[in-house]
């Protein structure tokens, strides 16, 4: 799995430039323009969180776990609704800014997480954060279904029998290569490159083979009540985010803060590099990737229940 530092070294160095161009509590993960592309990127986002709300019947007084909140534009969201959100994340800068904006965050692993920590939930969401759950030493080693497999089983150890999990994620898509032939060495330009330098992007992070790869995984506690393919509303989102490469003098200064680290760095230099290249963006477009949208609904026991 992706561990702390490794969470950190994917957001914690964009995130004064990142909160500088779109807030506080801004979202970074696809928005839903669901064949729209004439709505503005705010409503696009508003929508993602609409969708997903109302599919986890989430009212007033609903508990809601929110795994990977990132700067918490989800739990935003919840608390407009009158609910009750709780974050977990590895980011100590995502997590610093969900407790200035008085959001209930806390600084934890998805695995360290037992019906005890928080006690039960009505819903919980995972926008964005399962395709980080899996590293490539770990699908090396066959066990990427036992990681996804824990996680559907702690989600349904938190779930009522009819509650709803939500999962936002990129996976793999038609035209990802083999596992064997990602190089950083292969020919620039080619599928097998560009997925090497996603790597160097999102370390410690090996995505899911589909959705259905989920569900099957989901598949003891869950049953699947919904699915959407968010490819092309993620293209159109990255193609939104212009407002990250346009420069003002604070964003200047942010940004001069990581001069050292890309001349001392190599691997952060191709991270950099990634970045401005829009590396992730033409892997969508490539279908190298593409985006699931997965709504569950708990239909085992919960552990230990009779």
């Amino acid at each position: 799995m992706a561990t702390g530092p490794q969470i950190e070294e994917t957001f914690n160095y964009m995130d004064e430039i990142f909160r500088e161009s779109f807030g506080d509590h801004a979202d970074l993960t696809c928005a839903l323009f669901d064949g729209d592309f004439g709505k503005s990127l705010e409503q696009a986002q508003r929508d993602k969180h609409r969708l997903i709300l109302d599919g986890l019947r989430v009212g007033p007084g609903s508990r809601v776990l929110d795994v990977g909140c990132g700067w918490g534009p989800l739990l935003v969201a919840i608390r407009e609704r009158g609910a009750h959100g709780v974050g977990i994340t590895l980011s100590t800068r995502q997590h610093e800014t969900c407790l200035r904006g008085q959001l209930e965050s806390h600084l934890m692993d998805w695995h360290d997480v037992t019906r005890e920590t928080f006690g039960g939930f009505d819903a919980i969401a995972a926008v964005g954060s399962m395709e980080h759950f899996c590293s490539p030493e770990e699908y090396e080693a066959g066990q990427q279904n036992g990681v996804y497999q824990r996680f559907f089983e702690l989600c349904a150890n938190l779930l009522r029998v009819g509650g709803r999990l939500y999962v936002q994620s990129m996976v793999w898509g038609a035209n990802a290569p083999a596992y064997e032939r990602i190089s950083l060495d292969a020919p620039r330009g080619s599928n097998e490159h560009l997925t090497a330098m996603l790597g160097e992007f999102y370390p410690g992070a090996f995505g899911a083979f589909g959705a259905d790869h989920y569900v099957r995984c989901a598949a003891p506690w869950f049953t699947e009540v919904y699915r959407s393919d968010g490819r092309l509303d993620y293209i159109e989102t990255m193609e939104r985010w212009d407002a990250y490469r346009t420069w003002s003098v604070r964003k200047l200064w942010f940004a001069s803060k990581l001069i050292w680290p890309y001349l001392a760095d190599a691997k952060f230099r191709r991270k950099v590099a990634a970045l401005f290249a829009s590396t992730n963006q033409e892997c969508f477009r490539r279908e190298i990737l593409t985006l699931s949208r997965l709504m569950f609904e708990k239909t085992g026991p919960r552990t230990g229940d009779a």
